[in-house]
């Protein structure tokens, strides 16, 4: 959520930041100065009736000790008018307040300098690329042919058992599934990133301290009787360790990393495109999550950046990195870099991780703060990325290291898996 003195203060900023995005509700920024305007008079009005009544009860309280009870029961009547203005006043107060607290969660971040503009993923920008695109054998195969073949991922039991997106992995599959939640867990901490554990459910509070409620609403899965939602990412219940927390200055910057199930409904995805593990309903995820003084943010984002690409290099995966337009960028972000790995039995580029700064969008949602040295409050900048998501990972690594004789494990894996080869 943008904070209110920016909007006030970069009126012309925010709704060129917004056109950008092509947000096209731009009204709603006058619309939020001019409501802000009428919350300050009436909060200014208020504190005045306050004030004047509070200099009364002393007044009244001096005539009665001073033995004048007439004059003070005289004044008794002004208190009781006053009484009734202050709560006319407190109730239009809490209305316009919470007009405009709604309006505020319609408008999505402000881009970032750097983000180009585009209406779609076709505007994105490549700013770099690893790696050769691995040549195939005549007869290779996509990843849910081989996850059949060698008997890794079964995504009919899956549907059996659940429905369409929830796959079971079987034997080595499992196996990889788990050397790989381990590798990238060791390879955060190693990175100074603590390994917290979290719940895989969250209240309304947390989803809209990070700004999946209400945006996002329709794509989480809704325990109705408790009102709780399965998460989309770790992002949401790690950044939340903080909502409602004023940080001392000394305790930036904060990491954390953990490994979750991640659940989204998807709704209207169906296609090739989203065949295998392409898309999912549920899958896991190890996630990355910094909390930054605002002039620490950038350089924490290139960090993070160059710890994914790290990663990649190791699993010896082509890759790329985009740029994401204005139009692309997700509804909290300011800044975001996605990571794709290419598919060269599918012949397309998957996603495999997002990286991105907030600023202090959710800082604002969350009402996080901290004390700088001067012992003023600041917003914080949050960020997160994925370190890694694992469905297209793991069909990035079955089809890209696939030979005739068996789907060869990297190197780096190799501890982890315990085996060298799926045959």
């Amino acid at each position: 959520m943008l904070a209110l003195q920016y909007i006030r203060e970069n009126r012309d900023a925010v709704i060129n930041g917004l056109q950008k995005r092509n947000f096209i509700k731009l009204d709603l920024i006058d619309h939020i100065i001019k409501l802000d305007q009428q919350r300050r008079n009436e909060q200014a009005l208020l504190d005045q009736k306050l004030a004047e009544a509070n200099n009364l009860a002393k007044e009244i309280g001096i005539l009665f000790n001073k033995g004048e009870s007439e004059k003070a029961n005289a004044l008794k009547t002004e208190t009781s008018r006053l009484k009734s203005e202050t709560k006319v006043l407190q109730e239009a107060l809490h209305i316009t307040t919470q007009s405009l607290f709604d309006l505020r969660t319609q408008v999505p971040n402000i881009p970032h300098e750097s983000v180009p503009s585009g209406n779609s993923e076709k505007d994105n920008e490549e700013i770099y690329r690893s790696g050769d695109l691995p040549s195939l054998y005549a007869d290779a195969l996509p990843h849910w042919e081989l996850a059949a073949k060698y008997d890794l991922i079964d995504f009919e039991l899956g549907t059996k058992i659940t429905g369409a997106g929830f796959p079971v992995y079987k034997g080595k599959g499992a196996r990889l599934q788990r050397a790989l939640i381990n590798y990238f867990l060791d390879r955060n901490t190693a990175a100074g990133y603590r390994e917290i554990q979290v719940p895989h459910l969250v209240n309304e509070d947390s989803g809209f301290g990070t700004g999946q409620l209400p945006d996002k609403e329709g794509q989480m899965y809704h325990v109705q009787n408790d009102n709780l939602y399965l998460i989309p990412t770790a992002e949401v219940p790690l950044t939340n360790l903080y909502r409602d927390v004023l940080l001392e200055v000394n305790e930036l910057p904060i990491c954390l990393t953990g490994y979750t199930p991640c659940f989204r409904r998807e709704a209207g995805s169906y296609g090739a495109h989203v065949r295998g593990l392409n898309r999912l309903h549920q899958f896991d995820k190890v996630e990355i999550v910094r909390i930054e003084e605002p002039q620490h943010a950038l350089s924490a984002l290139e960090g993070m950046v160059g710890h994914v690409k790290e990663i990649l290099n190791e699993l010896q995966l082509p890759y790329r990195i985009l740029r994401l337009c204005g139009g692309d960028l997700g509804f909290t972000s300011a800044l975001t870099y996605d990571f794709e790995i290419f598919s060269t039995a599918q012949e397309r580029w998957l996603e495999i991780s997002s990286v991105s700064t907030f600023n202090s969008f959710q800082a604002e949602r969350l009402k996080l703060r901290y004390k700088d040295k001067e012992g003023t409050k600041k917003s914080v900048h949050t960020l997160n990325g994925s370190s890694l998501a694992l469905p297209r990972v793991v069909a990035g690594l079955l089809e890209n290291c696939q030979t005739p004789e068996g789907i060869r494990i990297p190197k780096v894996l190799v501890p982890y898996t315990g085996f060298e080869m799926i045959y």
